[in-house]
């Protein structure tokens, strides 16, 4: 009888990481956490939201923040603020609707 001595490594989880097709996975991850003086973290704002703009998986990101009740941060091209409103307009909504209002609201 042959016993193997590799240790085992951690179980993997069989869905693939979205992460690794995320816009963001090479960017600093303090700027999606703006902070500091206004006019720098509006300009960290606005840079994240470009970068989640051309994200392919910037929907999944947002449902997981929203899933999670994520309170700091842009996620999915959101900050708090927009998250909180998106929260608002109550689950009847389906999300995708729920983005068109909020998109509606902010211009």
């Amino acid at each position: 009888m042959s016993t193997s001595t590799a240790a085992a490594g951690p179980a993997r989880d069989s869905r693939p990481d979205r992460r690794d097709e995320a816009a963001c996975r090479d960017a600093d991850p303090e700027l999606f956490f703006p902070e500091g003086d206004i006019r720098s973290a509006r300009a960290q704002v606005k840079t994240a939201k470009l970068i989640c703009r051309g994200c392919l998986v910037s929907a999944t990101c947002l449902s997981w923040a929203l899933a999670s009740g994520q309170q700091a941060g842009i996620w999915g091209g959101l900050t708090e603020d927009e998250r909180h409103r998106l929260h608002r307009c109550g689950p009847r909504l389906s999300t995708s609707r729920r983005l068109t209002n909020l998109t509606k609201e902010s211009s």
